[in-house]
């Protein structure tokens, strides 16, 4: 290990102590590189000027669990009753604006017409704005973070009218593993999940065994997300991803027939395998982005831990949950 930057391994201490095991991970990550962090983790170049049209409103939702902020997005060109609405939620270190300006979400709801909401966690909860997947506490319905999660969805959906039918959860690292806990816990309230560079559901209950399935190590009965799923999953991971290990994207499905695809999307080669079940319902569909790091695939520079190279990752989940999933 490269002992030139000490304050990396130190802080890493002081993470790991904390329970932060993203930033954790990456610290350690920028004391093997000598303290350089990695070019995907923040922007790189110009923010993208793309003018958003429609309506950002603040909102708040508490319960016994506590009270969490959001933002919802409405599009300007249609009638937000009986709209589609995906949850986002963020990575550490990131708040609503920013995943939305990395991922460009509020820009294709404009365009195709459905709601965004994003919930942002509290500092309060997680010094570095970590959703907390790993703890037992909050891998249950209707108990801590997600049951805050569900209250927000709940709450968007009733305040605006959405449909109710067509509502969708997807995210970003410990973000995209809380996706996982959603759509494992409330399989009647999300029809489908999107998981960017996250981990299975329940695949740590604390934090050494979530230090280890991050590594690559099996998770807690190598459950992943499918041993408790029932609904479709799309999951992006890089295959260069060294903070979160792209073996947590192999999520195990129950499916009699799969598919396997190449492809090269925006200068960078990927592989697409899908999975359907007994019915021919899709179940899985997984990107493997080839040279990609723990990054939001084909994504603004605007926001951090973005990839602009790469298929869109946003236009493949809305795709994949529009096509599937009604």
């Amino acid at each position: 290990m490269n002992l030139k930057f000490p304050a990396d391994l130190l802080q890493a201490t002081r993470l790991v102590r904390s329970g932060n095991l993203m930033e954790a991970t990456s610290a350690i990550q920028r004391a093997l590189r000598g303290g350089r962090p990695p070019a995907q983790e923040a922007p790189t170049s110009a923010p993208d000027s793309v003018p958003q049209k429609g309506h950002v409103l603040a909102g708040a939702f508490t319960n016994s669990a506590g009270t969490r902020a959001y933002k919802t997005y409405l599009p300007s060109r249609h009638a937000t009753r009986g709209l589609p609405l995906i949850v986002m939620l963020h990575g550490c270190r990131q708040n609503p604006d920013d995943f939305a300006a990395g991922t460009r979400m509020n820009q294709l709801a404009e365009e195709l017409g459905f709601a965004v909401v994003y919930p942002a966690q509290s500092g309060k909860a997680n010094v570095s704005a970590c959703w907390n997947w790993f703890q037992a506490g909050h891998q249950r319905r209707d108990a801590g973070e997600p049951s805050l999660i569900a209250g927000i969805t709940r709450e968007v959906i009733a305040r605006h009218d959405l449909d109710a039918r067509r509502i969708y959860v997807a995210g970003l690292s410990a973000g995209g593993a809380m996706a996982a806990v959603m759509g494992t816990t409330y399989p009647d309230l999300y029809r489908a999940m999107g998981i960017h560079s996250g981990l299975g559901y329940a695949s740590a209950r604390d934090l050494p065994s979530a230090l280890a399935v991050m590594k690559g190590k099996p998770g807690r009965k190598n459950r992943g997300t499918s041993s408790a799923r029932s609904v479709p999953m799309i999951v992006f991971h890089g295959d260069r991803d060294s903070t979160v290990h792209p073996s947590n994207g192999e999520h195990a499905m129950t499916g009699t027939l799969e598919k396997v695809e190449k492809g090269t999307a925006n200068g960078r080669a990927y592989t697409r395998t899908t999975h359907w079940n007994d019915s021919g319902k899709p179940v899985l569909e997984h990107w493997l982005v080839h040279g990609a790091g723990h990054a939001w695939s084909g994504g603004s520079a605007s926001g951090s831990y973005t990839d602009p190279l790469g298929p869109d990752a946003s236009r493949e989940m809305l795709r994949f949950f529009k096509q599937n999933c009604g």
